[in-house]
């Protein structure tokens, strides 16, 4: 007894000084590990984290795992758990040790059985495992560790480490397979998986379910896979051998440096991250499927995915009439249970009360309909309708051109606002009160006081109507006394027959003082340059956004009939669609679209309101912005350069959509003009080109140099000419290119990037790059918005290399705080005479 005793204290000795080896004489148990040899892994017993948090704690209730975790990240990342599916309750009665066949087991002693095993044949029981720098736990001989009989890293859980091999195969049909946790806090198997084409082509697949395969990367081409381009990438070397037993997909890293690795998560996605130390945060270089609700069942049954990009949002929500079904996986980021009906339906209920309504169907447009729809002969919506109504396992009903289709039971695959194939109307089927639907005997009485009401509004819509006709007549240039006023400055005639040329409504001024309740404070939505914008609410329910300018003011004329006439010809997603205009009593008002989530800079430069703007929305403003301008300067009947981009220009809608706003300063190019020259000056400091800034000469390119700037503030989260109340203003631009050329620009990207997987490095680098060659100090190195429009939406091109940007200490220098010029709250500034 005593020798054994001696040699088990041995064992808790050397395990606590972290070596790296477990033998015969040294099993692993309770809060014991064994690190790398470089420190880089740790191999012990941890408990699936709830939290982002790296305590390792034993406290009773909890269960535990053996597995592997990153040493030098502070976050527990575990990147392999020998014991996914097995629970051990109390790691200090459990123990990993060499078995006498030589096997690696884990033994739980207090109920005297096996948990896990490497189960591998052996020719020798004198073994040991060791855990390597590479990440792997390798069980080799003990005598000579080159012999290897059984490592990790070819038999991963959810993370694919560098070395590990995605393996079949072809003479057993066995392979080794990525699988990700059930959800962020229970790394047991969940649904989704990622496997080598077991049909024996050149690829791999992410499955669901071990039955759907919903991406694959497409086939190899001797170089890399052709879905996924990324296999070229400056990171890593991906090989792939394929011969007549065997055939297996494994990759290297250029750069041991940085913390690497590739991780199918409970979301579906396949997903390549390093960590940045400086961040504290693991990064996302890539993904696919690139949108999340391109994976399979995402949101389980009665679930429809939008591919959000608020990091405040899940990907998921209910179905209307539905809830969650288990909260607390909902929780933790396991959708697959999806949502329960909150009341059944009537045929469901078997009533016969004639107080009772039947089903109703609830209208879901713009949906990517569910999977497993049935044909239905019908020869109209209504008959598709009562077919789907005439079977009570009927849940759902669409009709189009090409028929009916119904769908029994549980609807899953459904995704909201998709633009692709598959796109439709869904009728979904739900209880009568779910919708509001009054009793029967109700019915009939607001039947009736809804017919008469109808009939007097109809009479009053009628007088409506003509009272309307005579007062155009009275508001019409010669004889509305209120036009009279207005035509008292001539610099109005030309500006009337503008409007009256163009379709636009010409909006009354009472009608926009009530709907901005005076024009009050209270609904002031910001102040340019050339006056104020109010929120309003028109009588019909929609909400605009009212641009007035000063009466004082004698600027603006100018400026207000090329935004007038500009916006009300052009037609673009991106940008600000024009309501109406008001020129009554001597007031310049312009009524706009409503942007519920304002400008830009708003929450860009906000320190709590920037972190809604994660990467992916990011990326999209940049994209829009982009496609906006390259349709005013190529696509659009009219050639037109905006000269005033900037952060407070971009308008953001409900989804974060960007909208191009205030033509104000708009030039329109005529022919084949690229090029004009001006005295007057008018833009904002920090987005102005050198050349115009200093010469007045721009262009279509100068625009870009403004777009270039944008996409850099964007990008880093921080205004390009710093904060008034710093010590020194600092031009952005040319922080990132020192940063750039020292190879270290990742350090200045906002660290709000980080709380959302949505990041991409690799989409964020290229980004930056592009910025960078839009701010190039010759106008004729920058690319055109369609150049930069094939850069922003290509995965695998390369990209033209950087020249300097501008520079200049004084107009665009680094830090003049005493400059009058210089506007530092985004305020368009006109300056009469360039220098």
């Amino acid at each position: 007894m005593a020798p054994l005793m001696f040699f088990l204290l041995l064992g808790q000795i050397l395990l606590c000084t972290g070596v790296d080896t477990i033998n015969s004489a040294t099993p692993l148990s309770g809060s014991q590990k064994i690190v790398s040899q470089g420190s880089k892994f740790t191999l012990g017993f941890y408990s699936p984290p709830q939290t982002q948090s790296n305590t390792i704690s034993f406290t009773s209730g909890n269960y535990y795992h053996i597995g592997i975790w990153y040493s030098t990240v502070p976050l527990l990342t575990p990147v392999w758990t020998a014991t996914a599916d097995v629970l051990v309750s109390d790691p200090t009665t459990a123990s990993l040790e060499i078995a006498k066949d030589g096997n690696l087991v884990l033994r739980d002693h207090a109920k005297n059985r096996h948990l896990w095993s490497t189960n591998v044949s052996i020719s020798s029981n004198s073994t040991m495992a060791i855990i390597r720098d590479s990440g792997s736990l390798d069980l080799t001989d003990a005598s000579n560790s080159s012999m290897v009989y059984w490592r990790s890293v070819d038999h991963p859980t959810d993370t694919w480490l560098p070395g590990g091999k995605l393996r079949i195969n072809r003479i057993t049909g066995v392979s080794n397979r990525l699988v990700s946790w059930k959800n962020s806090g229970d790394p047991s198997p969940g649904l989704f998986s990622v496997e080598l084409d077991p049909n024996g082509t050149a690829q791999f697949l992410i499955q669901w379910n071990e039955s759907v395969n919903y991406w694959t990367s497409g086939l190899w081409n001797g170089k890399y896979f052709s879905h996924m381009p990324e296999g070229t990438s400056n990171f890593f070397d991906f090989q792939f051998v394929n011969n007549a037993t065997e055939a297996y997909l494994f990759y290297s890293m250029k750069d041991d440096l940085q913390i690497w690795r590739f991780v199918i998560d409970e979301s579906g996605q396949m997903k390549h991250l390093t960590w940045f130390d400086s961040l504290q945060a693991w990064f996302v270089l890539w993904a696919q499927p690139r949108a999340p609700c391109d994976v399979y069942a995402l949101c389980g049954a009665y679930g429809s995915c939008t591919n959000t990009l608020n990091v405040s949002d899940t990907y998921c929500n209910c179905f209307k009439g539905f809830s969650q079904k288990v909260q607390s996986d909902w929780n933790l980021q396991d959708y697959s249970g999806g949502c329960k009906r909150n009341i059944p339906l009537q045929c469901q209920t078997n009533s016969t009360s004639a107080q009772t309504q039947s089903d109703k169907f609830y209208v879901m447009e713009d949906v990517r309909l569910p999977d497993n729809a049935r044909g239905a002969v019908a020869k109209s919506s209504q008959q598709c309708q009562v077919a789907c109504l005439n079977n009570c396992s009927c849940t759902a009903y669409a009709y189009s051109y090409a028929g009916c289709v119904v769908w029994h039971g549980d609807l899953i695959n459904l995704q909201n606002q998709n633009s692709g194939e598959g796109r439709g109307t869904l009728l979904l089927r739900l209880a009568a009160s779910e919708l509001g639907y009054p009793k029967k005997r109700e019915t009939v009485i607001i039947a009736s006081t809804v017919g008469g009401a109808a009939v007097l509004l109809t009479a009053l819509a009628i007088a409506v109507f003509f009272l309307f006709q005579k007062h155009l007549r009275d508001r019409t240039p010669r004889k509305s006394k209120n036009a009279e006023v207005a035509l008292s400055d001539s610099r109005y005639n030309d500006l009337l027959d503008d409007i009256l040329s163009i379709d636009s409504l010409l909006l009354d001024l009472s009608t926009l003082r009530v709907a901005t309740n005076h024009f009050g404070e209270g609904n002031m939505l910001g102040k340019g340059g050339f006056g104020m914008v109010h929120k309003g609410v028109l009588p019909d329910g929609k909400q605009i956004a009212v641009k007035r300018l000063c009466k004082s003011s004698r600027q603006g004329i100018e400026e207000l009939k090329s935004e007038l006439v500009l916006v009300a010809k052009l037609r673009h997603r991106n940008l600000v669609s024009l309501i109406g205009v008001c020129l009554e009593e001597q007031e310049k008002i312009l009524v706009y679209e409503f942007m519920p989530n304002r400008s830009l800079d708003t929450i860009l430069f906000d320190s709590e309101k920037r972190k809604d703007l994660d990467w992916g929305r990011r990326f999209k403003i940049i994209n829009g912005v982009a496609r906006g301008l390259q349709y005013l300067h190529e696509d659009s009947q009219l050639k037109i350069v905006h000269r005033d981009l900037k952060a407070s220009n971009i308008l953001l809608d409900f989804d974060y959509n960007p909208k191009i706003s205030d033509f104000g300063l708009a030039k329109i190019f005529g022919g084949d003009q690229s090029e004009d020259v001006t005295r007057r000056i008018a833009g904002t400091y920090g987005y102005m080109s050198p050349e115009y800034a200093m010469h007045g000469q721009y262009s279509a390119r100068s625009d870009a140099f403004s777009f270039g700037v944008l996409v850099l503030e964007i990008v880093m989260g921080r205004r390009n000419n710093g904060s008034c109340n710093s010590e020194q203003h600092i031009y952005l631009v040319n922080l990132v290119w020192e940063h750039w050329t020292r190879g270290n620009v990742i350090e200045l990207i906002d660290p709000c990037l980080s709380d959302h997987p949505s990041f991409h490095a690799d989409q964020v680098m290229k980004c930056i790059q592009i910025g960078l060659l839009c701010v190039q100090n010759r106008h004729e190195d920058r690319p055109a918005m369609s150049s930069v429009n094939v850069m922003l939406s290509s995965q695998g091109a390369r990209l033209p290399s950087v020249s300097m940007p501008a520079f200049s200490d004084g107009l665009h220098g680094r830090g003049d705080n005493n400059s009058k010029a210089a506007s530092s709250n985004g305020m368009t500034i006109t300056k009469i005479e360039p220098r």
